[in-house]
């Protein structure tokens, strides 16, 4: 199956669900080849930022599981470049 390359921005704003986005994150861990992680605590914000590899139906997948929970943004952005 074809992958991609991409990125996937997540901001956090209740502290409170960052294990719950952690616990996700490990289960996805095949798809993640680098992370970095950004608190701004001043604002009450957390950014995480990942470059990921994977199918757009897996990378949809884990997009989708962030965005549905309450006080995460996640939005996915992948390179034009295909992996056979």
């Amino acid at each position: 199956m074809e992958k991609r390359i991409g990125t996937i921005l997540i901001v956090i704003s209740d502290r409170e669900v960052v294990a719950k986005v952690n616990q996700l994150l490990s289960e996805s861990a095949l798809l993640i080849l680098a992370r970095q992680g950004l608190p701004m605590r001043e604002y009450g914000l957390h950014f995480i930022s990942l470059i990921i590899e994977g199918t757009t139906d897996d990378i949809s997948a884990l997009t989708g599981k962030l965005g549905r929970i309450a006080g995460v943004e996640a939005k996915s952005q992948l390179a034009k470049i295909k992996i056979v």
